[in-house]
């Protein structure tokens, strides 16, 4: 049986959706960041600093999704705002990209609501549908 997986993001939290046939798993992921407030304007070395923080926390935090489902097959990744390509760019970069099966722009759900949209989605792709 295949191991799927669909995950919503944004630069917040993680819901991480594990399915495996009639089963389905959550997992919660925080990233703990503090609200980021941009400036307009000129940019202070003090701004530099914020920027360089904000990247590293947010890599710590996409290395503990990635963590999460490196062993997925099939990744289906939801959101509503850059944080979904972001994780796409990391996945990329650990040569996992081939296992993305859809990326969409989505806004807040229910769990249930999650759990429903990833089992359709991979109850309705061919190949996922051929391996059973």
């Amino acid at each position: 049986m295949k191991n799927t997986v669909g995950l919503w993001i944004d630069h917040k939290k993680a819901v991480i959706v594990f399915v495996a046939g009639k089963d389905a798993q959550i997992k919660l992921i925080n990233s703990n960041l503090e609200k980021h407030h941009r400036q307009s304007g000129v940019a202070t070395p003090a701004d530099d600093v914020r920027e360089r923080e904000l990247t590293g926390h947010l890599n710590s935090y996409y290395d503990g999704v990635i963590s999460c489902i490196r062993a997925a097959e099939s990744i289906l990744i939801l959101g509503p705002g850059e944080a979904k390509s972001e994780l796409k760019k990391r996945l990329e970069k650990d040569n996992l990209s081939r296992r993305i099966v859809g990326i969409e722009t989505s806004d807040k759900m229910t769990d249930p609501q999650l759990v429903a949209l990833v089992r359709d989605h991979f109850l309705n792709q061919p190949a996922a549908a051929s391996s059973r």
